[in-house]
C-alpha cells in the first residue's frame, strides 16, 4: 500500500474515533453518506465534461474519500475493510478479462457482448432469477429505464425496428392528455417518458447523454437571451412570451451562423 493511501486511511480512522475524532464523521452511517457518494460521482463527471483536469484530480480525491469512508464504517462493524474492497474489484476485473489475465482465447466478440456475458454469469452465481435483477434502484431514472430496456431486449422483449416505439410514444402522448386525475397524470407521464427512452434507444442513442446535451444547449441559449436583454437595457422577466421567443430565435440564428 502506498504512503499516500495509508495516510488517507489513517485520517479516516482518526476522524471516526469515538473519543478523539470529529463528531460529524463519527455520527455518519452508510445511509447518510450515500447521497454524498452519488454527488461526488457526478462532480467527477462534471469536471471531465468541462475538461478541468485540476478539478478532476480534486473530485477523484473526494470520490476516493467516499470509498474510504464506507470501508472504514464496514471495518468498524466487522464486515470488511478497504483491502477487501480492493481485492474484490481486482478479482472481478481479472475474471472479466480472461483473455488478458487468463488462458482464454479472444473469441472475437465485441467488448460489450463479452462483458455482458460475464456479468450475466456473475448475476446467476449470486442467485439472480430475472433478466432485470441487479439494475440498481438508485440510478437516475432515465439511465435506469434504459438499462431495464436493454436487459429486456437481450432476452427478446423488444421491437424489431423504430416503428414500434414511435407508435408507443404517440399513444402515450394521447393517454397523458386524456388523464383526468393527478394520479393518472403521474402514471401516464411516467409511461410517456419510459416510451421516449425506448424510442431514443431504438435509434442507438443514449437517452442520458442526449438529455444532458439538451440541458447544456438550453442553458446556453437561455443565458444568451438574458445577455441580449441586459445589453439592450431590458428586463428579461418583464418581456412577453412572444418577445422572449424572439430573443430565443435570435440566439439560435446566431449559433447557426457560427457553424
Amino acid at each position: 500500500m502506498t504512503a499516500s493511501l495509508s495516510r488517507l486511511l489513517n485520517i479516516m480512522a482518526r476522524l471516526r474515533d469515538p473519543e478523539r475524532g470529529c463528531e460529524w464523521d463519527v455520527a455518519q452511517t452508510f445511509a447518510t453518506i450515500a447521497p454524498y457518494t452519488v454527488e461526488e460521482a457526478y462532480e467527477v463527471a462534471d469536471a471531465i465534461e468541462r475538461g478541468d483536469m485540476a478539478g478532476l484530480r480534486e473530485e477523484l480525491g473526494d470520490l476516493l474519500l467516499q470509498v474510504v469512508f464506507h470501508s472504514r464504517m464496514a471495518q468498524e462493524a466487522d464486515l470488511f475493510a478497504f483491502d477487501d474492497v480492493a481485492d474484490a474489484i481486482s478479482d472481478k476485473m481479472e475474471a472479466r478479462h480472461p483473455h488478458v489475465f487468463g488462458d482464454a482465447a479472444d473469441e472475437g466478440q465485441s467488448r460489450e457482448v463479452r462483458w455482458e456475458k460475464l456479468k450475466e454469469q456473475e448475476r446467476a452465481d449470486k442467485g439472480a432469477s430475472s433478466a432485470l435483477d441487479g439494475v440498481a434502484l438508485a440510478l437516475p431514472a432515465l439511465m435506469r429505464a434504459e438499462k431495464l430496456q436493454k436487459r429486456a431486449a437481450r432476452v427478446g422483449f423488444d421491437w424489431p425496428d423504430v416503428s414500434g416505439p414511435e407508435a408507443k410514444v404517440a399513444e402515450e402522448v394521447i393517454e397523458l392528455a386524456e388523464a383526468t386525475t393527478d394520479e393518472e397524470r403521474l402514471a401516464e407521464a411516467g409511461d410517456f417518458l419510459f416510451a421516449a427512452v425506448n424510442l431514443v434507444r431504438a435509434y442507438g442513442i443514449s437517452a442520458e447523454e442526449a438529455l444532458r446535451a439538451a440541458n447544456v444547449k438550453f442553458e446556453r441559449r437561455f443565458k444568451g437571451m438574458e445577455a441580449i436583454a441586459e445589453a439592450r437595457g431590458v428586463d428579461f422577466a418583464a418581456l412577453s412570451l412572444d418577445e422572449q421567443e424572439g430573443l430565443w430565435q435570435e440566439v439560435k440564428k446566431g449559433e447557426n451562423a457560427r457553424v
